[in-house]
């Protein structure tokens, strides 16, 4: 039996943002601050969008220096987020962000996208944006948190292997949440997306645990290189 997937008009599209109206009129009305919500709404709206576009431009390019571009950019802008919680010496551990979430992610993806599912070609861009997307995005998470949480310990304590430690359990914490509450709590958007347009749940399941695993291994691997290039930095720089 085939399950062809609903077209979604902008008309039923409009219909969703009936209960975000409501939404909106509660914080009005309960003197909440409307301003931020409506300015976060309204970029979620023309990010989508834009993406949208832009990827349908790189999905029918079918280039592969242009998907090699696309995944720079990602890389850059994933290691340039992940510092945000660091106030000092940011730009000096950018590079060490760039480098560990290169390796830890670029591994896991090189993995997954040539091994596991033996892409023909290797770039093809539909399976490799969206997962890219996923492996960069976890590892900017983890390597943002293992950050955060190093310059907290350090400024208490000089035993760099106890604020390492602490450090690399904070910025897991998220990602084994996630291993807990899988199928359980939520339905992942990868695999809710895959049923919506007629995947088989079960081939749905195997792929969710794929990346499940890849999500895993890209935030674990390029959390353990980063703060194993930090010690060389932060001790150049007297803090431990």
């Amino acid at each position: 039996m085939d399950n062809p997937i609903i077209t979604l008009s902008l008309a039923q599209l409009a219909l969703a943002f009936v209960p975000v109206g409501i939404t909106l009129v509660i914080l009005f009305r309960w003197s909440f601050a409307t301003a931020n919500a409506v300015y976060a709404l309204g970029r979620m709206l023309v990010q989508l969008l834009l993406i949208g576009y832009v990827l349908a431009w790189i999905f029918g390019a079918q280039n592969g220096l242009l998907i090699l571009l696309a995944l720079a950019i990602m890389l850059v802008a994933s290691s340039w987020i992940a510092m945000g919680t660091v106030k000092a010496h940011r730009r000096m551990l950018l590079v060490t962000s760039l480098t560990a979430i290169s390796i830890g992610g670029g591994l896991t993806l090189l993995l997954i996208t040539q091994v596991v599912l033996q892409m023909q070609p290797w770039y093809l861009p539909r399976y490799m944006i969206p997962l890219a997307g996923m492996v960069f995005a976890n590892a900017m998470t983890a390597v943002s948190l293992a950050a955060e949480r190093l310059y907290a310990e350090l400024e208490h304590t000089p035993n760099w292997e106890k604020a390492r430690l602490a450090a690399y359990q904070a910025a897991m914490i998220p990602v084994i949440n996630s291993l807990f509450a899988v199928g359980l709590v939520s339905i992942p958007g990868m695999m809710t997306g895959q049923i919506l347009s007629g995947v088989s749940p079960l081939i749905a399941a195997r792929y969710q645990i794929m990346v499940m695993c890849m999500i895993f291994a890209s935030a674990g691997i390029s959390t353990a290189i980063f703060l194993t290039l930090c010690r060389g930095k932060l001790q150049n720089r007297s803090l431990v």
